[in-house]
């Protein structure tokens, strides 16, 4: 049985953004002993897939600790959702997609001002409830018809990899849902309205107790790649390029990899 590794975020400010670090009269006032200037002093609004939300969430604290002037937001939803949003007008200066697909409908409507960097992939999983209840022991069992299946919609990355290993092990699967994200696809399986779905490694690693994980073998499986990149948008593109420096730096690989994502 998988442990939670983190506690999940609950502070949430409006519009469904997740604040890191405090504000403007929370920060240490400057005196004469006072470390050196900060590298970075703006703030970063990050648009991320649902799936990144426990590990960017401490990573924004990493990255809030090492630039105590900078100040970091977070949107997290389906990569699908997020470019719809930022097409929209939506105010990000990053944007973290869960496939190379999503950000490709983000580059080709010119809403990037960097090139899309991977820094980071993912794994599809099985989740089923603790005890693994209903005896699932791979991609096949899910094709009974007794069982509730659920997975993300189509036009959401993991419900793309989900149909991808179905295809790859030749197994049809007729799902009772299609949920928004995969984190929707957790609560329901945790919930005991599902009995399995297909998620991300990370997800069952973040539901701890509250599910088992079933292996997907790898000549089946996809890898999925998480792309980032500064919006056109972005008010400041200096801090939004620091964050992505700082993702993509040896401390931002550690903090991924203990939430079970894998170095590129």
């Amino acid at each position: 049985m998988r442990s939670a590794r983190r506690l999940l975020v609950t502070g949430l400010v409006a519009f469904g953004l997740v604040a890191a670090g405090c504000a403007d009269d929370d920060r240490p006032s400057s005196t004469a002993s006072a470390a050196p200037e900060p590298a970075v002093d703006g703030d970063v609004t990050v648009f991320a897939a649902s799936s990144l939300t426990d590990a960017f969430t401490e990573l924004g604290e990493a990255f809030r600790a090492a630039n105590p002037e900078a100040g970091v937001r977070f949107n997290f939803a389906a990569s699908s959702e997020l470019v719809t949003q930022i097409s929209e007008g939506a105010p990000a200066d990053v944007f973290a997609s869960a496939d190379l697909t999503t950000m490709t409908k983000f580059t080709d409507a010119g809403n990037d001002a960097s090139e899309p960097v991977v820094f980071t992939t993912n794994r599809a999983e099985i989740i089923v409830g603790p005890g693994n209840p209903k005896g699932i022991a791979g991609i096949a069992d899910l094709a009974n018809d007794d069982l509730v299946v659920i997975s993300c919609a189509p036009a959401v990355p993991c419900g793309q990899y989900a149909r991808q290993v179905l295809d790859n092990a030749g197994v049809t699967v007729a799902f009772k849902s299609l949920e928004e994200n995969a984190r929707a696809v957790v609560s329901k399986v945790t919930l005991g309205e599902a009995d399995a779905g297909i998620v991300y490694v990370t997800d069952v690693i973040g539901a701890g107790d509250a599910a088992e994980g079933v292996e997907i073998p790898a000549d089946i499986n996809v890898v999925a790649e998480y792309p980032i990149a500064v919006t056109r948008g972005a008010e400041d593109p200096q801090a939004a390029q620091a964050f992505i420096d700082f993702v993509d730096s040896a401390d931002g690989r550690a903090i991924l990899e203990s939430y079970g994502f894998v170095s590129p």
